[in-house]
Parts: C-alpha cells; sequence; structure tokens
C-alpha cells in the first residue's frame, strides 16, 4: 500500500514512536515561527534553558499582531523579541513586514520540510506541501532547543477535489463546505490531504485560505501536494531551486475520503458565532451591514485584493459602511501600489491598514456596539472583533467586496460581471525585498536583551502534589475557545509578557470575577464540556490559568493544542470517562483527587465529589513521557530535570 503525503514527511522526521494511528511519536522540526502575541513567553521559555542558539534548520520571530502603539508595551516588546532574536540566531520580521503566515508561505516554506509555529493558523504553510502545525509558545520553545515535537499520529483524510470553482465562488466557499459538513470538530486527531484533478486550478493563495482554516475544523494540519503549481508560485518568488516534487502515491489507501465537486459551490458565509454555521450567500441577502474587512492570514493575498479591487471599481462603498483593507504582507501591498490596485480600493472609499493581523484580532477597526460585520478572516468567536455585542459574518473577499457596495450580505454575481475575474491571476514575478526581515549573525558577543518594564518573569508551576482539593470555580458548556478563556484585543494583547497583569482578564466575558475568586479560592478546578480549548493556540489561556492556582480541567474532551498547553504548565487535563457524570458536578462544589501520582500512571483518575458523595470515573489522554511532565509540574521543569 502506498504512502499519503502526511506519513512521508512525517516518516522522514521521526525520531521517537512509531506511526501507529493513536500512539504518541517525536518529529523533528526544520523550521519554527512566532508572532509577538505568543513570542516573548516562548523567548522567555528557551532563555531559561540556557542553551545559546536555536538548533532548528531556520526559526523566525515575526511581528504582526500587537503593532497598534497606544503606550511603551507593545514596542518593548517587539524590542525584547528582536533582541532575543540576535541573541539566539533567529531571523527577525520587522513590524509591517506582514502577517507571519503570509510572509512565511511567500518566502519560507519548503516543500517536505517541518514546521511548528505558536499560532494556530501555522498550517497555512500546508499549502506548500509542507507538514505545518500549531502549538503553544511552550512546545516552539522546546522544539528550538532541538527537541522533539510530540503529537499523537493522525488520521489522514483525503479531500478529493473535481471540477473548477465557477464565478463567484471561491477557495474560501471550499472551506466553508467542509466546515458545514464536518463542524469545528470534525477534525479532531486528524490531517485533511487536498488530492484530485481539481487541484490544477487551485493557485497557492487559494490553497493557502484552505489550510489556514483547516484550523477551524480542530485539524492537526491541512497539506497539499507540491505540484506543477507550487513550483511556478516558488519560481515567481526566486525559490524554485528550494522546490522538489511531494505527492502522494497512487495506490494510498486513506482512513477516510471526502468528495467535493467545485462546480457545485456557490459563494457561502459562516454565521456568528462559530465558523462552522455555514449557509448560502443568497439567504442572507436581507441582513443590513455596517462594516466589512478584507485582509488576514486567510484571504489577503494579491489575487484576493485584485478580485475584491475589481468588483469595486468605479462604484463607491455605501454610505452606511465602513470597509477597510488589509494586504497580508510587504510584498503583496507594493504589487498592488505598482499594479494600480491600491488607487482602485482607495478611489471606492476603502481605508487602507497597514500589513498585519489588526481587525481579525481586535486591535482596531471594532465594530459598532450591536454591529454587524462582514470579514474575511477565519473566526467569528463572540468579542473577538473587539465589540462584545458584534455580530461577525466570514466570508470571501468576492462576497465582502459586493456587501460593501450594497450595504447588505450580497451575493456577487448579481452586482458584477465576474467573468473578468477569471483573468486574475498571482503574478508570474513578485517583487522580492527582504530588508525587513533582519537576518540572524553568528557573532552575538555583548548582545543584552531588551526587557521593557512591561515583561516579567514567566512563571513557573510546582511539582504535583499527591492530592489536590479544590473547589470548581466554573462549570462551561461545549466548545468553550480559548478567546473566551483568554480574550483578545488591543486592550488584554499588549499584557501578553506580564502574567501576573493578563491573567485578571481570564474568563472576562464569561464570569467577571473568575479572578478574583481564583485568588480567594487559592486552587481551584475547571469543568468543561466538548471541545473545550478550541481556536487559537494562546498558551496564556492554559498559563494564566495555572498562575492563579487552576489545576484541573476535567472536561468531555478538550482541543489538541490546548490539552498539550494544559499538559506544558502542569495542569491535569481529565476527560469523563462517562460524559453523563458532567451532569452531577455543580458550580462550587468540593473535589478530591488523591494518590495521583499513582492513578496518573493508570491513566484512569478517580475524582470524588465530596458535596454530593459520589465518586467519578476519569480518563487521561496523555502518553508516558507527558505523565512524567504533569508530574514535574510542567515542560520547563522536565526538561530541566532532564539535562540535570
Amino acid at each position: 500500500m502506498g504512502e499519503s503525503l502526511t506519513k512521508k514527511i512525517l516518516n522522514s522526521h521521526i525520531i521517537e514512536g512509531e506511526l501507529l494511528e493513536g500512539k504518541e511519536i517525536g518529529i523533528k522540526i526544520d523550521q519554527t515561527l512566532t508572532q509577538d502575541a505568543t513570542g516573548t513567553m516562548a523567548y522567555l521559555a528557551f532563555e531559561a534553558l540556557e542553551i545559546p542558539k536555536v538548533k532548528t534548520e531556520l526559526s523566525i520571530s515575526y511581528i504582526d499582531h500587537n503593532t497598534l502603539q497606544t503606550d511603551f508595551k507593545n514596542f518593548d516588546d517587539h524590542l525584547f523579541l528582536q533582541s532575543s532574536a540576535e541573541k539566539f540566531g533567529l531571523y527577525f520580521s520587522r513590524p509591517g513586514n506582514g502577517i507571519c503566515h503570509s510572509v512565511h508561505y511567500e518566502r519560507f516554506a519548503i516543500p517536505g520540510k517541518t514546521l511548528l509555529g505558536s499560532d494556530s493558523h501555522t498550517p497555512t504553510s500546508g499549502a506548500i506541501g509542507m507538514l505545518a502545525m500549531g502549538a503553544g509558545g511552550m512546545s516552539v520553545a522546546m522544539a528550538m532547543a532541538g527537541e522533539p515535537f510530540y503529537l499523537k499520529a493522525p488520521k489522514v483524510v483525503n479531500v478529493y477535489l473535481t471540477g473548477e470553482l465557477k464565478p463567484g465562488a471561491a477557495s474560501k466557499d471550499i472551506i466553508l463546505e467542509l466546515l458545514r459538513r464536518l463542524s469545528v470538530k470534525g477534525g479532531l486527531g486528524k490531517v485533511f490531504e487536498y488530492t484530485g484533478p481539481g487541484l490544477k486550478n487551485l493557485s497557492i493563495p487559494q490553497r493557502a485560505t484552505i489550510a489556514n482554516m483547516g484550523a477551524e475544523l480542530g485539524a492537526t494540519t491541512s497539506i497539499f501536494p507540491s505540484d506543477n503549481v507550487t513550483y511556478k508560485f516558488m519560481k515567481s518568488q526566486g525559490r524554485e531551486d528550494q522546490w522538489i516534487e511531494l505527492l502522494p502515491d497512487e495506490d494510498t489507501e486513506y482512513d477516510e475520503v471526502i468528495h467535493v465537486d467545485l462546480n457545485e459551490l456557490e459563494p457561502m458565509i459562516s454565521k456568528p458565532h462559530m465558523p462552522d454555521k455555514v449557509a448560502k450567500v443568497k439567504d442572507l441577502s436581507h441582513i443590513k451591514v455596517n462594516q466589512v474587512f478584507i485582509g488576514s492570514c486567510t484571504n489577503a493575498s494579491y489575487s484576493d485584493i485584485a478580485k475584491a479591487a475589481a468588483i469595486l471599481e468605479g462604484k463607491s462603498v455605501h454610505p452606511d459602511v465602513s470597509l477597510s483593507v488589509a494586504p497580508g504582507s510587504k510584498q503583496v501591498f507594493e504589487m498592488i501600489a505598482r499594479d494600480g490596485i491600491l488607487q482602485k480600493l482607495i478611489s471606492s472609499g476603502a481605508r487602507i491598514l497597514e500589513s498585519a493581523c489588526g481587525p481579525c484580532v481586535g486591535i482596531g477597526q471594532a465594530p459598532n456596539s450591536g454591529g454587524i460585520s462582514v470579514r474575511t478572516s477565519n473566526r467569528n468567536f463572540v468579542g473577538r472583533s473587539g465589540t462584545a455585542d458584534a455580530q461577525v459574518y466570514l466570508a470571501s473577499p468576492e462576497v465582502a467586496a459586493a456587501t460593501a457596495i450594497t450595504g447588505y450580505i450580497t451575493d456577487p454575481r448579481l452586482v458584477a460581471d465576474l467573468d473578468p475575474l477569471k483573468g486574475i491571476e498571482e503574478p508570474s514575478e513578485f517583487i522580492i525585498d527582504d530588508r525587513m526581515v533582519i537576518q540572524p549573525d553568528d557573532n552575538v558577543n555583548g548582545v543584552e536583551i531588551k526587557r521593557g518594564p512591561n515583561i516579567k518573569p514567566m512563571p513557573v508551576n510546582s511539582e504535583l502534589e499527591e492530592e489536590i482539593k479544590s473547589k470548581v470555580i466554573l462549570k462551561l458548556g461545549d466548545n468553550i475557545t480559548t478567546d473566551d478563556i483568554m480574550p483578545a484585543g488591543a486592550k488584554v494583547l499588549p499584557l501578553r509578557s506580564n502574567v501576573p497583569a493578563i491573567s485578571e482578564y481570564v474568563f472576562k466575558g464569561i464570569d467577571a470575577q473568575f479572578a478574583k475568586r481564583a485568588k480567594e479560592f487559592g486552587t481551584s478546578i475547571i469543568v468543561g464540556g466538548e471541545n473545550y480549548g478550541q481556536g487559537s493556540s494562546r498558551e496564556h489561556a492554559a498559563l494564566a490559568p495555572m498562575y492563579l492556582g487552576v489545576k484541573v480541567v476535567l472536561a468531555k474532551s478538550i482541543s489538541r493544542i490546548h490539552n498539550d498547553n494544559l499538559i506544558n504548565y502542569g495542569i491535569l487535563p481529565l476527560n469523563f470517562e462517562n460524559k453523563e457524570d458532567y451532569k452531577v458536578i455543580n458550580q462550587d462544589d468540593l473535589l478530591m483527587i488523591d494518590n495521583i501520582k499513582e492513578q496518573i500512571k493508570e491513566k484512569k483518575v478517580i475524582v470524588e465529589n465530596l458535596t454530593k458523595g459520589i465518586k467519578i470515573k476519569t480518563v487521561l489522554n496523555i502518553s508516558e513521557r507527558q505523565m512524567d511532565v504533569i508530574i514535574a509540574g510542567g515542560q520547563l521543569n522536565y526538561v530541566r530535570n532532564k539535562h540535570k
């Protein structure tokens, strides 16, 4: 039986374990990336390991999230990150160079290599044929230190594409269709590998859109073959020497196969407040819109913006709509300026933003109170836009542009002749100017890391005790996101390097008194439903609760990255053996776990509800190695102990 593309890359990178579904493997990581919202903690962790230089083939620190400088905090973080990159041998992508995922697949992604990034949308580089995965900053720090990255060997799902997208339909509609079919839990423990004759008509940026939003399925990652389309794109970037052909074997048998006929797709849109609430655009034409945003790592390529500009050309943004556009990278920005595309956008009334994450993570351009916003980004969780009661819809650039013109959610086929859009392709040659990327220098003598007053030491957990006796501080429902646990936005993100300060915002949108009560409790336990911790890879959703004394998360299920982050910071991630037992625990119940270390070794833990006088069976979905990490009190303690 032939091998899938996924298994070929995994097998060539395995350091520990065997590629058997569900078993833990450790793989070599070739490249890492961080962004400024997650990077400070990653480099503080790396510094604590006392390793002089990163051991990867390439590691790069991007500035793309916290670019709004309303006071000293973000700028101080940037100086810390730049000096850390200089000290430890990383590339440094300066503010204004673009969004990490956009820049990475343009300039650094290589077919057949592995990439680990401290951002859940790192799989975007899967568009190039790279095995790219998101993780917490601690995991990335370990990869930079030369440690393997551990994951459970995934199922491999073949998404077999046939046909060709019709005018008005976009690659965004492919991933929205998968979300409609499978839900935000549909990719758990799986890699989505795209094949089929429909691929030949999808450019690398179109593939990147799909790979990017595979994160919304909960997938481990998504990957495309490295084929002639890949070669053409890498040649346009002056990187054809890094291209290799990388295809699955013809006789590969996949764990699952999903068929998508591109001919049948039409413009789709995701409704608030979850990416899998997908509907046809034409069915929502009655919804009046206040704001439109075209940008983010999902849809801010040259062709994305060129298509939006073609729809807007000669027209004006509706008087009731604010339209903003953010190119994904400096390269794209320069190209649309050179080719007259930027002028079309400005003439239409669009507001042009810098090449950064911006509105996608609530950094500027927050909607009006109760506002309706249509965005080309990837997530529409409650409050993520920066406005707690806003309604955010997710759609393609074509839908966004048409909506900006009419003031209502609009099928682009109704407002423009879309046939000319077929002629809009990625350029055969891009402007190559990497001066905004500072390369590492071998001479680091005398380099000092710059630390502003907002940069505090990383909190470290203590070794696991033999007994936990704590109250349930919060009981939650299904699909709690890391945005719910640790909000983003212009007020919170600047505190990422200051855990005592940022911990005040834990669960702020759900329980404004959470931090106060956690301090009063001393130690506490959180109870959750299905898919707890889905969404962003932000490790602060584990680190800040750990700082506040959370010892256990007990849930029906926990998302992959968040489960790893909990372990990395020494929080015990338990799953109900019988999910019906979720009903017999209430907030403020007193729970006890005794003889913990012995129970952990059995991977079955009895939780006693002292308030109700009942015992609840739970299971631990962890490896032998993760068991030792939890007992040590987290990954940092574990690695330090290992190298003593």
